[in-house]
């Protein structure tokens, strides 16, 4: 593991989860860290995309295409990623984190290694690749660098969809020479690939890891491609005498240059593989002189034997002799003189064979029908412009373009091509331009009364990217259960059947009733609105009969839309019951008055003196005719018998 202090992303925090700890390592497209899932408490390596790299279309397109391949397969020999996002300017995969070294370390150190440990690594590799065969998927830049030997025992392949990628800078450096020791004849001849691709390059693995050497070598990439291209792989054999025959004849199986000769996928190489492995078990290893070989057409290819199919035992040729030979000196000497001048006209004619091979063999891959030219980048064009940067490069286009599903590039915008961009192929090759028809429609899940974290889970896990939450007040939904959905455009989703995927959805979540106020005081409704995140202002006072003075007769909210957290509600706080008017009494009948006065509420005393005189009349009040009291207040009234 490096790491590095004076790299920015380290400390960092990447979509509000991702905590960026150190750097494991770094390659042409991204670099890897180590980091820690803040929501799920564990370690993980996280893949960022190299910022220049960041605003390009195809490469962002790799990154999904990982993360898509990786989703499909669900093995205990592939490396699993979890997440996949964009956060600001960074693309990003989220994987597991293995502590452990590469299959290339360990080479790197032990240069051979034994055949239990090549059957076990093997095993684990054709493992993982049969279930990538099995779900539709070829790894296609298959090499030690991406096998993952865990320091628990577990062994593992990644890098899906990624490493093919290489940027101009790159194409003649150490990383693309590592790939290109592991290409099959087709990928250099034709740019093809399938599952049988993927056997040639384990077969050159396992070739390395008997031989402790590649098979080819060149000072440039041309060279190893020419040898893919037109050589036989060895047998490990030829470089370390340990290796037994059964090993030599399935690196040749599985090395063959042509395609339909090797096995048909992962599965097919496996099972041999584990045969293998139990015929080596339950016999003794075969001796120099007499090995047991079964030998596919790549062996015959070669020119060792015959082509058949059946098990040939290859013995030492017995010397058997009559007597001594008696050899007459002079015809001797005759014999090694013609055999010298024989021998010399051979070697010029061979001088001869060999410059013109060499020369027409420049021309063919230089500038002839073998010529290869590399895929130029076209993703972000348009379909015009797209035709015409490939046709300066020589290669043919399809006359119609195929049409994907693309969940970043906009409609209509070429994405890539097939052959992909950066692969080298022949001149006059016919390339297919892809172009996007938008994100592949999903099926969209039920999100309206499920609570916040399971509503973010299942977007994630229905393939869409979860966008921002909003929060609502509502008194019909409990706090933190989803009220909406919405999806681009600020659109309500909620109900939609199926949505883009990777595309962002929005969740509008409810924080509940809004706290009920009425009868508080105004200190307490300030402070019990305050505690959900909304804010409280005294309003205008009124006078209220039902509501105490000083305690609040109603919470208004200043806008007619939905609640949300931050809006301010008016106060409006009682004063209060209404104040009574005593009305003009005067010169009415006690009894009149009395009843009068009772009716506004009021409390009626009167001269005790005149009071058993009902006919009496009111001559004044106290408080006097016309002042403003509180209901219930006493009034007193002056009152006489004679007018």
């Amino acid at each position: 593991m490096t790491t590095n202090s004076t790299d920015p992303m380290i400390g960092r925090l990447i979509d509000g989860r991702y905590q960026v700890r150190s750097r494991i390592a770094r390659g042409g497209m991204a670099t890897v860290y180590l980091a820690t899932d803040l929501r799920l408490e564990r370690r993980v390596a996280i893949k960022v995309m190299h910022g220049h790299l960041a605003d390009d279309s195809q490469y962002r397109a790799r990154f999904i295409q990982e993360a898509r391949s990786a989703a499909r397969l669900a093995h205990p020999n592939v490396v699993n990623v979890y997440d996949q996002g964009q956060d600001v300017d960074t693309a990003y995969l989220v994987m597991e984190y293995l502590p452990g070294i590469t299959l290339r370390d360990l080479l790197d150190e032990h240069h051979i290694l034994t055949t239990d440990q090549a059957f076990d690594i093997m095993e684990a590799v054709l493992s993982g690749l049969a279930a990538a065969h099995k779900s539709g998927i070829v790894h296609r830049d298959l090499k030690p660098e991406n096998v993952l030997l865990a320091d628990d025992g577990r062994i593992k392949i990644g890098d899906f969809g990624l490493a093919r990628a290489a940027s101009a800078n790159t194409e003649t450096g150490n990383a693309l020479l590592g790939t290109i020791a592991y290409l099959s004849p087709e990928l250099v001849t034709r740019g093809i690939a399938d599952t049988r691709s993927d056997i040639y390059a384990v077969g050159i693995m396992l070739y390395e890891m008997l031989a402790g050497e590649q098979p080819f070598k060149g000072e440039q990439p041309f060279q190893i491609a020419h040898q893919h291209a037109n050589d036989t792989v060895p047998t490990p054999s030829s470089k370390n005498p340990n290796v037994p025959a059964e090993l030599d004849e399935l690196v040749l199986w599985a090395t063959a240059r042509d395609p339909d000769q090797r096995p048909r996928d992962a599965k097919t190489m496996l099972d041999q593989l584990l045969e293998t492995q139990e015929g080596l078990a339950a016999d003794a290893p075969a001796t120099s002189l007499q090995r047991t070989m079964v030998l596919p057409s790549a062996m015959a290819e070669k020119g060792a034997i015959a082509s058949n199919d059946k098990t040939q035992v290859i013995t030492p040729q017995a010397r058997h002799r009559t007597g001594p030979v008696v050899v007459d000196n002079q015809s001797a000497l005759q014999t090694k003189a013609g055999r010298r001048k024989a021998r010399g006209f051979w070697l010029f004619a061979l001088v001869v064979l060999l410059a013109s091979l060499a020369g027409a063999t420049g021309w063919y891959f230089n500038v002839g029908p073998g010529a290869l030219v590399s895929v130029p980048e076209v993703a972000g064009q348009d379909l015009a412009t797209a035709t015409t940067t490939l046709t300066a490069a020589e290669l043919l286009v399809a006359q119609a373009p195929e049409e994907v599903f693309d969940p970043v590039v906009a409609v209509g915008t070429v994405v890539g091509t097939n052959p992909a961009v950066g692969e080298s192929v022949a001149i006059q090759s016919t390339v297919t331009i892809l172009t996007s028809k938008g994100p592949q429609p999903l099926p969209f899940p039920a999100l309206a009364g499920v609570s916040e974290p399971e509503a973010l889970a299942l977007i994630e896990d229905s393939g869409f990217t979860p966008g921002d939450v909003r929060y609502e007040f509502n008194g019909d939904v409990a706090d933190t259960l989803v009220l909406r959905a919405i999806g681009s455009g600020d659109v309500d989703i909620t109900a939609a059947p199926e949505y883009g995927e990777l595309q962002p959805v929005s969740l509008v979540v409810s924080r509940g009733a809004v706290p009920e106020v009425v009868g508080d005081s105004l200190a307490d409704a300030i402070a019990a609105l305050e505690a959900v995140g909304l804010l409280g202002a005294e309003g205008e006072g009124r006078f209220d009969e039902g509501i105490p003075d000083g305690a609040v007769i109603a919470a208004v909210p200043r806008s007619d839309a939905a609640v949300v957290p931050g809006d301010t509600f008016d106060l409006i706080v009682s004063r209060g019951p209404a104040p009574v008017v005593i009305p003009d009494v005067a010169g009415e009948f006690r009894d009149d008055a009395v009843a009068q006065l009772e009716a506004l509420g009021l409390r009626v005393n009167y001269n005790p003196i005149f009071g058993p005189f009902s006919g009496a009349t009111v001559t004044s009040t106290d408080p006097a005719i016309g002042s403003k009291v509180p209901k219930g207040s006493s009034v007193t009234l002056f009152l006489q018998i004679f007018g």
